[in-house]
Parts: C-alpha cells; structure tokens; sequence
C-alpha cells in the first residue's frame, strides 16, 4: 500500500513541480509542495521553529502548492490545514512533496523528494508512539518491575531500528537528535503517566515504593530543549513529569494515606512553581504555564479560587498573549457558573438554518462539541450519548461541530456514519463561540436544565461517574425519583 501510494505521489508532484524538483534542490533554498486530496479549504499555513506563522499558501485550481524559503534555519515546523496537524523536520536544501487525504490525514501521509527519507521516518516514529499510547491503560496493569522492563526493552528496540535505518542512510546530526528525542521522550513520558494509572487516586503514595531505578531516566532530561518545543513527545513528558513532582509537594500538606486529589490548590500551585523554577527557555516555561493553570481554572472552582491561580499565573508567565488568554477564559468562565443562563450563542442546523441555542431547548439538555480532526473522538462521543439515551429518556443531546471548514465535510461526516441530523449543528461562528463557552477540550459537555440554565458547564461523557453526575442533578430537579425509593 504505501509502495503504491509512494509511486503515484512521485509520478503526480514531479509532473506538477517540474523541473523545480528535478534531481535534488541543489541550491540553499528549501522546498516544500504537496497535494491536498479533498482540501477542507483553500490553504495551508506553515508555522516556524517557534510556532509563529511564516506564510499562508493558496491551493491552486488542482489544489497543489509550492512554497520556496531562503536561508532556512533547521529545525521542525509544523503545517496545518482545515484543522489538521503536520510535524516537518526541515534543513537547507531540502525539496519535500507530499500528497494527503484529509479523511485519512496521518495513514494517506506520504512524503517524496530529497529530505523526505526522514520525514517518513519521522512520521513512522509518530504513528508508532501514537498505537502504543492507546495501549498504556493495559500495559498499566503491569507490577512495575515488568512494566519499567517492558518500555524500557521497547525503547532499545526501536533505536537498535533506527541504527540499521542509518547504516543505510546518511543523514544529519540534527536528525539524529530528533529521532532519538523522539523515542526516548515518548518512553519516559509512559513511565512519568504509569503510576497514576496503577496507583490510582486511593494508592498515589506508594509512588515512593517503586524500584530504584524506574525513574533513571530523569538524570538524562533536557528541561530547556528549544529546539523540542513543539514536539508531542517532549510535551507529553514534560506535562505529565510536572504532574509526578508535584505529588511529593502534596504529601508534604497531606495526611500520608489520603486520597490524592488533583484538583488541590496546593498541588496546582506546586505545578506552577515547579515549571517556574526547573525551566528558563521562555517558550517551553510559559506553554507549561498556561496548560497546567487551564486544567485546574477549566475544571468546577469556584470564582474564587480561579482567580487565585489566575494570579498565581500571571505572577509568573512573560507571554502576554497567554496572559490575556487566560484573562480572558476566567471571564468567560464566570458566565458559565452554575445558576446562570447558558449564553444565547447562534448555531447552524443540518439544513442550514440559524438558530440561538436557547430558542430549542425546550428539556434538560447535555451539549457536546466534536472536531471533524478527531475521528476516534466524534465516534466515540456519539456512540456515548446513544447509550445515554437509553438511561436518559427525558433528556435532550446538542450535538455541536467546533470546526470553522467547509460545511461539506462536517455534513459528510454525519452521513458517513448515519448520525441522526435532527440534533447536529455547528457553530455560526466558531472562534467566538468556543471562547464563550470555552470550549479548551472536546469531551467538554454543559448541562442544562428545561429553561437553559446551567447545571453542569464542565462535565465530560466519558467520566466514570459521568451517570451519577447527571443523575444527581435531575433528581435535585425533580425530573426523575431516586432509585431507592422506588
């Protein structure tokens, strides 16, 4: 499949870029050109080193680009299109073709061209991390001496396989670093996210009875690895090893065999100060910053105590697009507390036609939003919510589309999978509208009751307890009689 895939994109972008390919980039300018099969619009938009964008490019009548940038600095880069994500490592001299489908982005993914050798390996290294990620639920269960062998053989595997790749191909230092960061991060990263997993909330404290060397890795760590920054592997290390440190912070405040709370204000204020102390390059510390401030600020607080790590942040963050961010998702927080009228956002129905949400909710209704970009998600939620139908009779689903594409694809999506077209809207605008309600994570859902007054404005579906939430707040409604008493 990919031989053929590799074949067609070589006979079709050579024929499109022509002679501009032709034997190599022998020049210092660096190339970049693709195909976009079923484009959500009509560009993509390449972001630098530091994630700031570097150009917006127009997709011609056959939806095709190139793009030429002179005296690049290596380093990866990322472009996007309709919502979509692509990781590109870069370097002078390089000529990289793609061609995609947007409807199977990362598995249709192919890249040709001189620098294409180690973007495919690059990709390969992703969708690996990506399958075993899926499976650290199980392999948690684990005891963690077989656990720590298991990644840990895995790890040695994959770059004894990345040596053999080299021996056959000659590529950069740079690469290298970045392969190797790659796997290494992604290793360490299941083992910082392990003990929560195996411990759970009731048994966090044994984190300490672990072996000895099951945290080795972390005298190897580079805190300020700029060149890393926007790579998913650091990041997913980093923001779950903050979390880890954090914990002997909070058994310090707290009685030895107490249930771990998350949610404590003494642990997310020692996640800040953490970051804030072991980290100096300004764009890792201040992404750390705002993500571990917005799961605490997101999740049910009260006014106050938002505020409190609000300032707590602000104390400490140089980024004042951040800060204002934040500023801004505290406000918009306010109007989401439970007791007020869900704000009268404008929504588009299958059938194109406008309505304020407030205007069809006529019984206790669960919203839920989704992403085109997010296949596992969509399907899962609606395969949720058609259970919860069942246990919840007397309420009403408002499924809503976050993506601001092409109506077609949000349209296609729900034919595709015969989701029923009466509840299914998107936003009429949706930058603002997930603003208001902020909407930072799909599995978000607000609860309201008959008259759209707020119940519950950060649930999630796929919480454990998501039922007994619900449950709870119709029978304070009287909409249902407890179980026991009937």
């Amino acid at each position: 499949m990919l031989t053929r895939h590799l074949v067609l994109a070589i006979t079709l972008l050579s024929t499109v870029f022509g002679c501009q390919f032709k034997g190599g980039n022998t020049s210092d300018a660096t190339y970049i050109g693709g195909e976009i099969i079923n484009p959500k619009n009509n560009s993509v938009v390449l972001y630098n080193t530091n994630g700031q964008i570097l150009d917006s490019i127009t997709l011609d009548n056959d939806n095709r680009f190139i793009f030429k940038i002179d005296n690049l600095n290596p380093g990866l880069y990322s472009l996007t299109h309709g919502g979509e994500y692509q990781m590109l490592l870069l370097e002078p001299s390089d000529s990289i073709m793609f061609r995609l489908n947007t409807y199977d982005f990362d598995e249709s993914l192919v890249f040709t061209g001189k620098g294409a050798k180690k973007n495919n390996y690059l990709l390969k290294t992703y969708l690996s991390n990506e399958k075993e990620a899926k499976q650290l639920v199980k392999y948690s269960k684990m005891e963690p001496e077989v656990f720590n062998d298991f990644v840990e053989n895995r790890r040695q595997k994959q770059l004894a396989d990345f040596q053999k790749f080299l021996v056959k191909n000659e590529e950069s230092e740079f690469f290298k670093s970045i392969i190797e960061a790659n796997i290494n991060y992604n290793t360490y990263a299941d083992k910082e996210i392990y003990p929560f997993a195996y411990f759970g909330n009731n048994k966090l404290i044994h984190i300490k009875d672990l072996p000895e060397d099951f945290f080795a890795h972390r005298k190897d760590i580079d805190y300020d690895a700029t060149h890393l920054s926007r790579f998913f592997a650091y990041n997913r290390f980093l923001f779950s090893h903050i979390d880890n440190l954090a914990i002997h912070n909070y058994y310090k405040d707290n009685a030895y065999h107490s249930k771990f709370n998350r949610h404590a204000m003494g642990y997310n204020k020692s996640k800040l100060d953490l970051i804030d102390s072991i980290i100096t390059d300004p764009i890792i510390k201040n992404n750390l910053l705002k993500y571990k401030a917005r799961e605490y600020i997101s999740y049910n607080h009260t006014e106050d105590e938002a505020n409190e790590i609000l300032d707590y942040y602000l104390d400490k963050s140089t980024n004042e697009d951040d800060k204002a961010y934040m500023t801004d998702l505290v406000s918009s927080l306010k109007l989401l507390r439970q007791g007020n009228p869900l704000p009268n956002i404008s929504i588009v129905n299958y059938n194109d036609t406008e309505h304020f949400i407030n205007s069809i909710i006529t019984k206790p209704t669960i919203i839920y939003f989704w992403s085109s970009n997010s296949k596992s998600q969509y399907r899962n939620s609606h395969y949720m919510v058609d259970k919860l139908k069942s246990n919840f009779p007397q309420t009403d689903f408002i499924s809503i589309n976050v993506n601001d594409n092409n109506d077609k694809f949000w349209k296609k999506i729900i034919d595709n999978y015969n989701f029923p077209t009466i509840n299914e809207f998107k936003f009429k605008n949706s930058k603002s509208a997930r603003k208001t309600l902020a909407v930072n994570y799909l599995n978000k859902c607000i609860i309201v009751d008959e008259h759209g007054i707020i119940l519950h404005a950060n649930a999630n579906i796929f919480n454990s307890e998501f039922n007994e939430t619900l449950e709870g707040l119709l029978q304070k409604k009287h909409l249902i009689v407890k179980q026991d008493a009937l």
